[in-house]
């Protein structure tokens, strides 16, 4: 026979196995620049309720400040690394990164990252609104054309180099876009002409009509959700080039035969 107490165990076990999940927590450390709104979109929020969880008065913080927020946190595992934990929980690279204030690539097994605004959906299970919201947190805008058309130059410039080189010209066309010096589209950019020249040579000598390959669709998108090996370049060229302009630019990446510059 079971004794009272285990029966009143096993009846508040019943009763909470029927009750909604706590909302998962994590901490967050503020960074400069940071306000509660911008906190409150990056963790689908709204400054009002962290002031409610985090007990303030006032909308004022400070740089290294750790505030709760509704998010889940992922353990890294052997062989993680950052892209594909974003791409796993449905949210841009970018978005990871700015949650956990991790702008390099080194993440090591055990370590903890807090997922904003996460889908619990494996990204290869996206409903065709979650694809809507993985494109709108993208690091620029874009449509699926943009992304064909950023593939090809892909293609024409970088398909016998690295991933990390392909992935390299597709971020170069990115910062592009968000330099106020260039057209604030992709498809502005690739075509930009200065001082009457294209600025991309597929353009110039029509490859960039050439469809585009896989590998390098799968680099544009992975530039466009904000993975940026070059750190912020605005200008790639072979080793074999002879501009004395590019060469004395600082050097952001050597990746195969291509370099990349600020």
């Amino acid at each position: 026979m079971i004794n009272r107490k285990v029966k009143g165990f096993l009846a508040v076990l019943a009763i909470t196995a029927f009750l909604p999940n706590a909302a998962a927590a994590a901490s967050y450390e503020v960074v400069k620049g940071d306000s509660l709104y911008m906190i409150g979109q990056l963790f689908d929020t709204t400054a009002s309720q962290i002031m409610k969880d985090n007990k303030l008065s006032s909308t004022v913080i400070y740089p290294g400040q750790k505030l709760e927020v509704p998010a889940a946190v992922h353990t890294v595992q052997s062989g993680d690394f950052l892209y594909a934990v974003a791409k796993k929980y449905g949210i841009s690279l970018n978005a990871l990164r700015k949650a956990n204030a991790k702008w390099d690539d080194l993440i090591y097994p055990g370590q903890k990252l807090i997922i904003p605004a996460a889908s619990q959906e494996p990204a290869g299970m996206l409903s065709a609104s979650s694809t809507a919201h993985v494109a709108a947190n993208a690091a620029i805008a874009y449509t699926q054309s943009e992304l064909d058309l950023l593939a090809r130059l892909i293609t024409a410039e970088a398909n016998n180099q690295p991933h990390q080189a392909k992935v390299g010209v597709g971020a170069v066309v990115v910062n592009r876009v968000q330099d106020s010096r260039f057209p604030n589209t992709i498809s502005g950019v690739i075509y930009d002409k200065s001082g009457g020249y294209y600025q991309f040579t597929p353009v110039e000598n029509g490859m960039i009509n050439k469809p585009a390959s896989e590998p390098a669709k799968q680099a544009a998108y992975e530039a466009l959700q904000g993975k940026d090996p070059t750190n912020g370049a605005l200008f790639f060229f072979d080793d074999t080039a002879t501009n004395k302009w590019l060469w004395s630019k600082p050097l952001a990446l050597r990746s195969g035969n291509m370099i990349f510059v600020y």
